[in-house]
């Protein structure tokens, strides 16, 4: 019986703990700079659902490609089946194709770090769901701190109206294409990733399959959606590429990279971390090439939604011996 070398065992976890670090460093670099590099490349002219559409895209093919570099794509296709994949990743690609086009909605008509900061109620929404579909309990700490993540959307949404309170114009336009948006993809985003969680876990689908499998059915969905909705008429009027840029390409680019390292890291790693990080690099990079400061609102919800994230993820639920 041959003995399983220690030394090799330590520099295998280095190695790994390595590869997180760089996972997360790079998910929080994106997680903060998304808003800021998104409002900047896109324009306004561009239609919703051609950057979304461009972004899934770009999802299939990284996807792809690294389930064919660590050699689990030709395994996993002869297992595939179609029942399997609209069982586990229908639904949850269906709402997340609707989440995505509420966020770039969102982005054009919010700051971007109170975009960020709204964007964290997706936690307590995930947590209502994993209860409700897992039956996911959670402690008192991890509810005390989803209830100062309310507080701190609430403050945000208070002050976004008052700051635009002298243009009743600007003002509407920021609470139902900024900040409704915004929070009603949270829902959703807490929706799908319960969904997500209860297909990870009960079909055992890895995070590559259903990011090709949610990326190509929520593709789907959208295109059919465009046969009656405005963005259908621009595409017919306009092109599907109608204001696109070369620099357009970037948060497309990018946002698909998101979307896979946010499956690297959260199957190796708690994403703590990365969600608080990246809210302080929005509030830097806003600073830097804005010239913009940080709000008196976003002042007091910024330590806010730090607490609460950092609350949450250090106080899991613990499970009791007469639960076991």
């Amino acid at each position: 019986m041959s003995a399983t070398n220690p030394g090799a065992r330590k520099s295998s976890s280095y190695k790994m703990s390595g590869r997180v670090f760089a996972y997360s460093l790079l998910l929080t670099l994106q997680y903060g700079a998304q808003p800021l590099i998104s409002k900047r490349c896109i324009r306004r002219e561009v239609i919703v659902t051609s950057s979304v559409l461009a972004c899934e895209v770009a999802k299939v093919a990284c996807a792809l490609f690294f389930m064919a570099r660590d050699g689990t794509l030709k395994k996993v296709f002869k297992e595939w089946t179609l029942t399997g994949a609209l069982t586990a990743s229908g639904l949850p690609a269906a709402i997340y194709a609707l989440q995505n086009s509420l966020l770039q909605i969102s982005y054009k008509n919010l700051d971007s770090l109170t975009f960020s900061m709204l964007n964290q109620t997706k936690i307590f929404f995930t947590a209502l769901f994993t209860f409700l579909i897992l039956r996911q309990k959670q402690s008192i700490q991890q509810i005390g701190a989803l209830f100062l993540l309310i507080i701190a959307a609430v403050l945000l949404s208070i002050g976004e109206g008052s700051s635009k309170g002298s243009r009743s114009a600007n003002s509407d336009q920021t609470l139902f294409y900024g900040i409704v948006p915004v929070l009603v993809a949270s829902v959703l985003s807490g929706l799908a990733s319960s969904l997500c969680q209860w297909a990870s876990q009960v079909k055992k689908h890895s995070s590559y399959l259903m990011t090709v499998e949610m990326s190509i059915v929520g593709s789907l969905c959208l295109l059919a959606s465009t046969f009656k909705s405005p963005d259908g008429e621009s595409f017919k009027q306009y092109g599907f590429f109608y204001g696109w840029t070369p620099l357009t390409l970037i948060p497309v680019i990018i946002n698909a990279l998101g979307g896979i390292l946010v499956g690297l890291v959260t199957s190796h790693a708690g994403g703590g971390f990365v969600i608080v990080s990246a809210l302080l690099v929005t509030a830097l990079l806003q600073f830097i090439f804005e010239g913009k400061p940080p709000s008196l609102y976003c002042l007091v919800a910024l330590p806010i939604v730090v607490s609460s994230i950092s609350i949450y993820q250090k106080y899991p639920y613990q499970v009791k011996k007469k639960e076991l």
